[in-house]
């Protein structure tokens, strides 16, 4: 990937500088991207279609929690320079999926609003979307996620009690 892979929109008015070429439309993701950057100061969001994503939100009705796990402690504290801890609850929302995907904005919107401390949505049968400060960081959170995401659903697969 270089430079010129990449669309460059203008923050505030999202108004589309660059794109890509040959020439290509933003994606209909384009306005929960810039509910990240807007609402939480982030500058880089990844949306992820994972199959642990998608089934956690089978098994879990407004909002996904886990604690007691070790990758907990990857995920930042939104609108904080902390960590969760061990021993501390991740809670993520869950907002159900529409036909369009631009239709999804308002709802996690609203889940932001809602949640201020996380950094991740997911969209119920769909995937999630995971925000950071630099694009390592959102990638580093992604893959903690996914990696409870996928633990729960082993979880409650075994049976286990928590």
């Amino acid at each position: 990937m270089v430079p010129t892979d990449m669309f460059v929109m203008e923050k505030i008015s999202q108004k589309l500088l660059r794109s890509p070429n040959p020439p290509i439309k933003p994606s209909q993701c384009t306005p929960l991207f810039f509910n990240s950057f807007t609402k939480r100061d982030a500058t880089a969001c990844i949306h992820t279609h994972s199959q642990n994503a998608v089934l956690v939100t089978m098994l879990y009705d407004k909002e996904f929690r886990i604690t007691n796990q070790e990758m907990i402690k990857g995920i930042r504290r939104d609108g904080t320079n902390s960590y969760l801890k061990y021993f501390d609850t991740l809670v993520v929302p869950i907002i159900d999926n529409t036909a369009e995907e631009r239709d999804l904005t308002s709802f996690m919107a609203d889940a932001m609003d809602k949640y201020p401390e996380t950094c991740a949505v997911l969209v119920r049968n769909h995937g999630v979307y995971v925000w950071g400060n630099t694009w390592e960081k959102a990638k580093t959170m992604c893959e903690c996620y996914d990696y409870l995401f996928e633990l729960a659903v082993r979880i409650k697969s075994l049976g286990i009690q928590q």
